[in-house]
């Protein structure tokens, strides 16, 4: 009996501890590992929640990531000479690292995003629609991933298994072809295109996710990129038709450049940036994609790039004298000044003193307090310049200075219906122009502007409505915004001489300071235009071939064996391949 009973106790202890270890075989939620994350829907959609977080840091488009196309454009300047100076005069070196930094950021984006593709790759469908708007988020921020890495560097690594990153071998891919990248950036918007909701349906689609809106308009982005006008057309078409869902231009210009749920994500919006309003943010800056402070600013940089010295920022970047007379060369049909160039650039002028918030910087009148009413407020105070005010605060009032850091909280609006507009116009000239269609759609931003309508009898052929869009249309709509770098690759203004010595002219400027100015050695001031012949400097005076490109970043050369610099790592032309394409460039045309 004795031993009976210590067999059962026996048994039925081995078997409490076969339960007990049974039971205790259990995953954490708290502690989750990469072999179970992403097998449950709301780890995907937190999955899509840190892709976006990516395109708000330091690379992407918090600050140098979209500082490097304005610094590109002809309509910028680098008014500190020093930080973006190389990037500025299209020469930057392969061993500058800044230049690397959107390389870095934009590849922890397609990490991300290739995971949750990686997760959903079953036929779309049998999706519901949970789980389509998960993958199309994903494939829409992985075909932007691309979009700016071919924009940048041209022939970058094409990563879109994620099985590749289990080693470092299988992870050093070498370069794909500028044109397989644009293949898929393609690919992935066209796609994303099918899964994505309007913004119509309203809630968190309405305030700031991807919809088939966005990724319409950056396809037919993509689409330009390589000469595809006609199909680009046929997509723009049909965001102006309502395809994709309503948009409308703000009765306002200003709406697209101030912060707030009462104008940010609004009818004019197809994809913007979120950052967090002033106030609203926490006080550590996230520089780098590794920074996951929980107090992070989660704001931008921009209006720190921007902002005049005098005011607290860092002086780097300044309006070129071309933009700000382009501006003054035509009024509104009531005889005022074009009101985009209140919200473009921070200079005085009479007429502002009614004017929205008047002729202030921040929140000081502008008046003898900063400088004398007659000299305007400058960038840099060594060598002058016209303050950028887009995308900053200093035309709105909220503070009185510039607060360095990632601490704006202006979201940045990356497509706007006024650029589908146009685009349109541009496309349609190229497929049947001139046209009055593409004068109308034309006619439709400039009306909200307050100017006279353009007629279709003043432009006798493709090639002079063209320099209108380009050179007075698009300037004056989004100067000193993110784009114009792309726009001017793709026109092939860097391989016709003399679309090059424009670009030059668009550049130049000159030195000033205001107590040169004061003690009499110098007699024009900041506002003047620049006669190129004797110009202090013009960025495009400095560009070596290849260059309209960034360099691929020699460490990461170096790092990855299987991978070859670009043109600009090897100061090589690409005319040859734009001409090989059978691509023209349109001739200086005078308005």
């Amino acid at each position: 009996m004795k031993l009976y009973k210590i067999s059962f106790a026996l048994v039925l202890g081995l078997g409490m501890l076969t339960s007990c270890a049974d039971k205790l075989d259990v995953q954490n939620p708290n502690q989750q590992t990469s072999a179970i994350f992403g097998q449950v829907v709301s780890d995907l959609e937190e999955s899509v929640i840190a892709c976006y977080n990516h395109i708000r840091m330091e690379g992407t488009y918090a600050r140098v990531g979209y500082m490097l196309d304005v610094c590109r454009g002809d309509e910028v300047w680098n008014s500190s000479q020093v930080w973006y100076m190389p990037f500025d005069d299209l020469n930057a070196p392969f061993t500058d690292e800044i230049g690397q930094w959107p390389w870095r950021d934009w590849y922890y984006t397609i990490k991300v995003c290739n995971f949750v593709t990686s997760e959903l790759d079953m036929d779309s469908e049998n999706y519901n629609e949970t789980l389509r708007r998960i993958k199309g988020q994903a494939l829409f921020l992985r075909g932007l991933s691309y979009y700016m890495l071919a924009g940048y560097y041209q022939n970058p690594m094409l990563i879109t298994d994620y099985s590749v990153y289990k080693s470092l071998t299988d992870l050093y891919v070498p370069n794909s072809t500028y044109d397989e990248v644009w293949d898929q950036v393609e690919k992935d918007f066209v796609e994303a295109m099918t899964l994505l909701p309007k913004r119509d349906v309203g809630g968190q689609w309405a305030q700031g996710r991807a919809t088939c809106g966005a990724a319409a308009g950056y396809y037919a982005r993509a689409l330009m990129m390589r000469h595809k006008y006609s199909e680009a057309l046929t997509v723009l078409k049909d965001i102006i038709n309502g395809r994709y869902g309503s948009y409308k231009l703000m009765a306002n210009y200003g709406d697209n450049f101030r912060e707030g749920s009462k104008y940010e994500n609004n009818d004019e919006s197809l994809f913007e940036v979120q950052f967090l309003d002033y106030g609203s943010q926490g006080v550590d800056d996230e520089w780098t994609p590794v920074n996951t402070s929980p107090n992070a600013t989660q704001g931008s940089a921009i209006e720190s790039n921007f902002g005049p010295g005098d005011c607290g920022g860092w002086a780097d970047l300044s309006a070129s004298p071309w933009l700000y007379n382009l501006f003054k060369a035509e009024r509104t049909t009531s005889g005022s000044l074009d009101p985009r160039l209140y919200w473009t650039i921070g200079t005085y002028e009479a007429e502002w003193d009614g004017f929205e918030f008047g002729n202030k910087i921040y929140t000081v009148t502008q008046t003898d307090e900063w400088t004398n009413k007659d000299i305007p407020v400058v960038t840099n105070n060594n060598y002058g310049g016209l303050p950028v005010a887009k995308n900053t605060n200093l035309r709105t009032g909220i503070y009185d200075k510039v607060v360095t850091g990632l601490h704006c909280g202006i979201n940045l609006r990356m497509m706007r219906y006024s650029d589908v507009l146009l685009r349109a116009a541009e496309c349609e000239n190229e497929v049947n122009g001139p046209t009055q269609q593409a004068i109308d759609w034309i006619n439709q931003v400039r009306s909200r502007a307050g100017l006279a309508n353009l007629n279709l009898s003043d432009f006798g052929s493709k090639d002079k409505l063209f320099e209108q869009i380009a050179n007075v249309e698009r300037p004056k709509e989004f100067g000193c915004e993110f784009g114009r770098g792309f726009d001017l690759i793709r026109w092939g203004f860097f391989y016709d001489s003399g679309r090059l010595q424009q670009m030059k002219e668009h550049a130049a400027v000159n030195f000033w300071t205001r107590a040169n100015y004061e003690n009499g050695t110098i007699e024009y001031t900041p506002k003047d235009p620049v006669d190129y012949s004797s110009c202090s400097k013009s960025s495009f005076d400095n560009w070596i071939q290849g260059h309209e490109f960034f360099p691929i970043y020699q460490g990461t050369l170096n790092d990855n064996p299987n991978l070859v610099g670009n043109s600009a790592n090897n100061s090589s032309s690409n005319a040859d391949y734009f001409s090989g394409k059978g691509w023209t460039v349109h001739p200086v045309v005078d308005l």
